[in-house]
């Protein structure tokens, strides 16, 4: 098991259901899409609307999209001249 991120910090957290232990499978308040007291994740930072994660439980880290709010684009970055079309 990874050990938590620093930046893990309990005042920042989000609830997200954990792709790798599933452990609020057959929460009642989870399944009912509200903040449970026992399965929130760590919000180790955000950008935008994609958070970066870690459940407190097995300790996995993952990325999860929410697409809510200030999404990311699909721009591209100009290195030089005008943008191509």
């Amino acid at each position: 098991m990874l050990p938590l991120d620093p930046q893990a910090d309990i005042g920042r957290r989000a609830w997200v259901p954990c792709p790798h232990c599933d452990d609020s499978h057959g929460c009642a308040t989870c399944e009912q899409g509200r903040t449970c007291a026992d399965h929130w994740r760590y919000l180790l930072s955000n950008t935008g609307s994609l958070l970066h994660l870690q459940c407190p439980a097995c300790a996995h880290v993952w990325d999860h999209e929410t697409g809510f709010g200030a999404t990311r684009s699909g721009w591209r970055r100009t290195t030089s001249g005008l943008p191509r079309t």
